[in-house]
C-alpha cells in the first residue's frame, strides 16, 4: 500500500459488533441477523441487475443494423491490448493437414509461443455461429439464418473470419500464410498497443487503375488475408451486415435462394473479399478521425500510419513479393508473412472474366503496358461485326486445340523415354558382380 493511501477495508468491524440501533428502537440478536442477511441479498441483487444490463446493452447493441452499428473505433478498443489468440479457419483441423499446411501452423506457433493458436473447421463452423451469434449469444438470428444457407465456400471463409474476430479478436492469417517474424514486430515501437484497436497492411495500390472498367474496384485494397484486431470492434459488425445486405439483394436479383446464388471473382472480392474489407475499414476510420478517410491517405506510404485506432502498415509487411504496387521482397526487413496461395483455388469455382481472344487482364499483373494492349486489343475485338468476332474465335480455338495436341505429344514422348530409361536400369540391376568379381546371371 503507497504511503498516505486509506484504504476502504482496513477498518473491519468485529463479528460481534453490535449494529446500532436504529432510533429508539435497540433490535434484538435474532433481527440483526436478518437484516444482515437482508441486507446481503439486497447487494448480489444489485451486482446481477447489473450485469444483466450489460449483457442485454451488449445485445441492443449487435441488433442494430448497418451504420448504426458504427462508432468510433477507439471507444470499444481503448486501454486494452490485443488478445493472445491465432485463428485460422481451414477444412480440417491441424491433425489431419497436410505437410505444407502444417508448415505454414507451425510458423505461427513456433514465433509466438505465449499465444493460443486454434483452426477453425468445417466439421464445427456452424456451431460457432450458432453459439455465439444465436439466443443465448448476441441475439442475431439473421447471421446464423444467412451463414447457415450458404454453400459458397469462400464466401463461408470470409464471413466467418469476420465473425470470430468480432466476437475473439487476436490475430486471423489464412492457412497458407507463413509467419516471417514475431507478432510482437507488428506494432512499430513509436506506437502504444493501448492506442491501436486494428493493425492492417496494404494489398494492392495501384490508383493509376481506378476507372478501370475491371480492375478499377480492386486496384485499392487492404490485406484481408492477415490482420489484427481487438474484439467488438464495429467495423466487423459492419462487414457482417454489408455482406448479409449484399446476398439479399443479390438473391432478389437472381431470383434465386442465397443457397443457390451464381458468383464470380469480382463478386466475391467486391462482397466479401478485399474491396469489401477496404470500404468497411475505411467508412471506420472516418467515424473515428471525424474527417473523410480516402485511399490518398495511404497511397504509396513508406511507413505505417494509425488513424481513428487504425495501424496501417505499408505493403511490404503482409503482401511483399507480388511483383506490382511497389511490395518489394520477402527478404525486406518490413515483410512480416509470406503468402503462398496454394490454398487460394477458389477462383476455379468463381471464375474470372476471360476474353474469348485475349484471356484475363489479370494476368497483366497490374503491368501499364500490358493492359493497355489488352484494353486496345478487346476494344478492336468489340468493333468487328458478329461475324468477324466468331471467325477469330474459331481460329484462336483451332489454335489452342493445336497446342494442345502439341502439349500431349511432347509429354507422350516424355513418359516413353522415362520409361525406357526406367527398363534399361531395371535390366541393368539384373546383373550382379560376386566378390571375385565374376558375372553372375
Amino acid at each position: 500500500m503507497h504511503p498516505g493511501h486509506k484504504s476502504t477495508n482496513s477498518v473491519r468491524p468485529s463479528p460481534h459488533t453490535m449494529i446500532p440501533s436504529m432510533g429508539s428502537v435497540t433490535l434484538s440478536r435474532r433481527a440483526r441477523q436478518l437484516l444482515a442477511g437482508c441486507m446481503t441479498t439486497l447487494v448480489l441483487l444489485s451486482f446481477s441487475f447489473v450485469d444483466n444490463m450489460d449483457g442485454l446493452h451488449s445485445r441492443q447493441i449487435l441488433q442494430h443494423q448497418g451504420a448504426s452499428t458504427s462508432s468510433s473505433s477507439n471507444s470499444w478498443g481503448q486501454d486494452t491490448e490485443f488478445p493472445r489468440k491465432i485463428w485460422q479457419i481451414w477444412k480440417t483441423d491441424p491433425l489431419a493437414m497436410e505437410e505444407r499446411d502444417l508448415k505454414m501452423a507451425r510458423s505461427w506457433t513456433s514465433k509466438n509461443q505465449g499465444y493460443r493458436y486454434e483452426v477453425l473447421t468445417d466439421q464445427h463452423d456452424l456451431h460457432y455461429v450458432q453459439t455465439h451469434f444465436g439466443p443465448n449469444g448476441f441475439n442475431r438470428p439473421d447471421i446464423v439464418e444467412v451463414y447457415t444457407a450458404l454453400k459458397a465456400r469462400i464466401i463461408k471463409a470470409d464471413m466467418l473470419r469476420y465473425l470470430v474476430m468480432y466476437v475473439e479478436g487476436g490475430m486471423y492469417a489464412d492457412i497458407d500464410v507463413e509467419a516471417l517474424r514475431p507478432i510482437e514486430r507488428f506494432i512499430p515501437d513509436r506506437y502504444d498497443e493501448h492506442e491501436v484497436d486494428m493493425i492492417i497492411g496494404v494489398e494492392i495500390d495501384e490508383p493509376d487503375f481506378r476507372d478501370h472498367p475491371i480492375l478499377g474496384q480492386k486496384s485499392r485494397s487492404f490485406c484481408q488475408w492477415t490482420f489484427m484486431c481487438k474484439p467488438h470492434l464495429p467495423v466487423m459488425l459492419r462487414l457482417t451486415d454489408n455482406i448479409i445486405a449484399w446476398l439479399h439483394e443479390l438473391s432478389e436479383k437472381q431470383g434465386k435462394p442465397i443457397s443457390e446464388l451464381e458468383l464470380d471473382f469480382d463478386d466475391v472480392i467486391t462482397g466479401t473479399g478485399p474491396s469489401a474489407f477496404t470500404g468497411a475499414v475505411l467508412a471506420e476510420m472516418s467515424l473515428a478521425a471525424g474527417r473523410e478517410v480516402t485511399w490518398d491517405t495511404f497511397h504509396d506510404i513508406t511507413e505505417s500510419k494509425l488513424v481513428g485506432g487504425f495501424l496501417v502498415l505499408t505493403v511490404e509487411a503482409f503482401a511483399a513479393g507480388q511483383g506490382h504496387s511497389d511490395s518489394g521482397n520477402h527478404d525486406a526487413r518490413a515483410a512480416l508473412v509470406k503468402h503462398h496461395y496454394h490454398a487460394s483455388g477458389w477462383p476455379n469455382k468463381h471464375p474470372r472474366y476471360s476474353h474469348p481472344i485475349y484471356g484475363e487482364v489479370e494476368k497483366c499483373n497490374w503491368n501499364k503496358q500490358c493492359v493497355r494492349e489488352w484494353d486496345e486489343n478487346t476494344a478492336a475485338f468489340a468493333a468487328l461485326s458478329p461475324e468477324e468476332q466468331d471467325q477469330q474465335i474459331a481460329l484462336k480455338n483451332a489454335a489452342d486445340e493445336e497446342e494442345k495436341r502439341r502439349i500431349a505429344e511432347e509429354e507422350r514422348q516424355k513418359a516413353e523415354q522415362e520409361a525406357r530409361e526406367k527398363q534399361a536400369a531395371a535390366a541393368e540391376a539384373e546383373v550382379k558382380i560376386d566378390p571375385d568379381n565374376s558375372i553372375q546371371l
